[in-house]
C-alpha cells in the first residue's frame, strides 16, 4: 500500500496533509499552491456560514463533527473505512481550518476570509471557545478579544499564509495525538517530541510528517493485517523510536516479529502478487538465513510453465491451483545469487 495512496484507509488525512506541505512550501519559496474551485460554496460563503452559525448559536462541536463527518464521506474519493475518525472537540479555529483547505484557491481569497474574522473579533460578535493549548497566532487572537483587547494584525504579504499554516499544523498535531492516545498506542510523553512548539514551524511540520507516516503504517496493519493490539503498540513504539531519532523515509523497513498465528486469516485471505519469506536458525557465526521471494507474475515475458524458476505444484492448498515463480532464492552461507550476478555482468562487459 503507497503512502498517501488513494486505498489507504486515511487517503483523506493524506490529502489535508498534502495541502499542509504546500502551504508550507509556498511560505518558503514564496509561491503557495492553491486548489482549483471545483463548484459549491466559496471559502468566503463557508466562512460567512460558519460565522452566522456561531452567532445563531448552530456551530456546537456536536453539530459541526456530524456534518463534517458528512462532506468527508461525500468527498472520500471512494477511500476505505478509517478507524481515524474526525474528532468531537474541534474549536473554533480547528472549524475554521476544515473548511478552508479544501476551498480556499487563492491568498486573496484567504485574505478575505481572515477580514471576515478579524471584523467580527473587533465588534465583540465572536465568543468561542478555543484549546488552552493552542499556539496559532489566530487562537492567540481571539484570546485576546476575550478581554477586550486586540492587537492589530496586518495580513499583508505571506502573513495570511502564515496564519493559516500554523492553524493546520496545530489542528493536525491534535489529531494525531488524539489517535495514538485515543486508541492506547502511545502515551502524551511518548509524542512531546512530535508536538513540540520549541522549534520553529518549518521544523514541526516535519515532525508532522513524521507521524503522518506512522499513521500510516499503523492504521493499514490493523485495517489489511488485522493485528492484534499488543503488536500494534510495538509497532507504534518501534516507529515512534525510530523517528525521534532519524529523518522522513518513508522507504525504511519496520520489523515487528509476529507468530504466524497472528497473521493467519491475512495469509489464507489475501492475494498478494509477491511474497517474500525469510528463515533463520542459528546464532552468529553459524546463523543461516535462507530467503524466497515468490511472485505470481512472470519474472520476464518469455517465461513459461516449462522454464525453470517455477514453483512446484502442491496439494497442501485447499484453494484454486495458482502459478508461483521463484523470483529471489538466496541463503546467507550460500553465495551463488551474487556469483551469478556477477558472471552475467562479466559476460556483459565483454559483450
Amino acid at each position: 500500500m503507497a503512502c498517501g495512496g488513494p486505498l489507504s484507509s486515511v487517503y483523506e488525512v493524506s490529502r489535508e496533509l498534502q495541502f499542509l506541505l504546500g502551504l508550507a512550501k509556498g511560505l518558503k519559496n514564496g509561491t503557495a499552491e492553491w486548489n482549483k474551485h471545483l463548484g459549491g460554496k466559496s471559502a468566503v460563503e463557508l466562512v460567512q456560514k460558519l460565522l452566522k452559525g456561531l452567532k445563531d448559536g448552530l456551530n456546537s462541536p456536536d453539530n459541526y463533527v456530524t456534518e463534517n463527518l458528512h462532506n468527508n464521506t461525500a468527498t472520500g474519493y471512494g477511500s476505505m473505512k478509517t478507524v481515524f475518525n474526525s474528532r468531537e472537540d474541534l474549536d473554533f479555529v480547528e472549524q475554521l481550518w476544515c473548511n478552508l483547505w479544501k476551498s480556499v484557491t487563492s491568498c486573496e481569497e484567504l485574505v478575505k476570509c481572515f477580514k471576515l474574522i478579524m471584523k467580527s473579533l473587533q465588534r465583540g460578535e465572536l465568543q468561542v471557545w478555543i484549546h488552552k493549548e493552542s499556539n496559532s497566532s489566530l487562537s492567540k487572537l481571539i484570546k485576546q478579544s476575550h478581554h477586550g483587547r486586540m492587537e492589530a494584525v496586518s495580513l499583508s504579504g505571506d502573513a495570511s499564509v502564515k496564519m493559516l499554516l500554523e492553524i493546520g499544523v496545530d489542528k493536525m498535531k491534535r489529531d494525531y495525538l488524539s489517535y495514538f492516545i485515543g486508541k492506547e498506542l502511545a502515551v502524551h510523553s511518548h509524542l512531546d517530541y512530535f508536538i513540540s512548539t520549541s522549534v520553529d514551524l518549518q521544523e514541526q511540520i516535519h515532525r508532522v510528517q513524521k507521524l503522518h507516516h506512522v499513521l500510516e503504517i499503523v492504521d493499514n496493519c490493523v485495517d489489511l493485517l488485522k493485528l492484534d493490539h499488543l503488536n500494534v503498540v510495538f509497532l507504534t513504539q518501534s516507529c515512534i523510536k525510530y523517528y525521534k531519532e532519524n529523518p522522513l523515509n518513508e522507504k525504511h523497513m519496520f520489523q515487528l516479529p509476529v507468530k504466524p498465528s497472528c497473521v493467519k486469516d491475512f495469509c489464507q485471505n489475501a492475494y498478494p502478487q509477491m511474497w517474500r519469506v525469510e528463515i533463520s536458525s542459528g546464532q552468529g557465526q553459524k546463523e543461516v538465513k535462507t530467503t524466497w521471494q515468490l511472485s505470481s507474475a512472470s519474472p520476464a515475458e518469455h517465461t513459461n510453465s516449462s522454464c525453470g524458476g517455477l514453483l512446484d505444484s502442491t496439494e497442501l492448498c485447499d484453494g484454486p491451483e495458482e502459478m508461483g515463480f521463484i523470483t529471489l532464492a538466496e541463503c546467507s552461507q550460500v553465495h551463488f545469487v551474487e556469483e551469478r550476478n556477477s558472471a552475467c555482468l562479466r559476460a556483459l562487459k565483454s559483450s
